[in-house]
């Protein structure tokens, strides 16, 4: 399949898997982004699923998923731990009414990030440092494919506004984990099946409201 034909391929399977299709000139701001990927992916270990299928089914399909379920009046949202821009390149791409900070701390990755904002022409920033030293808090802060799972998400949760949320990319088998990591000061956890996986899911938490019983 030839590269110009990825976009196409990209809104087949979110058709497939019950999703919205994307706009034309959208689709084709997947496909430098998945070029992008591909070839900084070659010298640097961005992502360990580096053929073009898996890019677009695992990546970009469970990222768009996200952004299309993200609660509306978010204003500002922290991508914590970005790595390969993961979930916060296609968010900043499918919702750009949201200022996107891209919070990486190892410098190749910071680099990579700051090159696929330049070429993709996203207003997103990039927080080239560890999250946990930022100042601001945001709307929403959203974590995948989380290490050390209890400190990311209590230092993430701090960077929430009270009355914003923490949405975690994570799988069935975590998900009592996360909970125990939230404690209290959390509304709930709503969690959502992620498209064309039986495991993972998506963890919607509101910070700041009722503690869940």
């Amino acid at each position: 399949m030839s590269e110009a034909s990825q976009g196409q391929r990209l809104n087949w399977l979110l058709v497939e898997t019950g999703l919205e299709p994307l706009a034309a000139k959208l689709a084709v701001r997947f496909e430098e982004y998945l070029s992008l990927l591909i070839r900084w992916n070659a010298r640097l270990n961005l992502t360990a699923i580096r053929d073009t299928e898996g890019i677009l089914s695992r990546h970009f399909v469970e990222c768009i998923a996200c952004a299309q379920c993200l609660p509306d009046g978010i204003g500002t949202l922290l991508d914590f731990g970005s790595g390969a821009g993961f979930p916060g390149i296609p968010i900043a791409l499918c919702r750009p009414e949201i200022a996107v900070t891209l919070g990486e701390s190892q410098g190749k990755k910071a680099a990579f990030l700051h090159e696929a904002v330049r070429t993709l022409g996203i207003s997103a920033a990039v927080h080239s440092g560890r999250a946990e030293t930022l100042a601001t808090q945001f709307d929403c802060v959203t974590l995948r494919a989380v290490d050390k799972m209890e400190a990311a998400v209590q230092s993430a949760k701090r960077l929430v506004r009270t009355g914003g949320w923490l949405v975690v990319m994570t799988t069935e088998g975590e998900v009592e984990r996360l909970r125990e990591s939230l404690g209290s000061g959390i509304s709930g956890l709503e969690l959502r099946k992620m498209p064309g996986s039986e495991r993972r899911v998506l963890a919607l938490a509101q910070v700041g409201g009722i503690c869940a019983g």
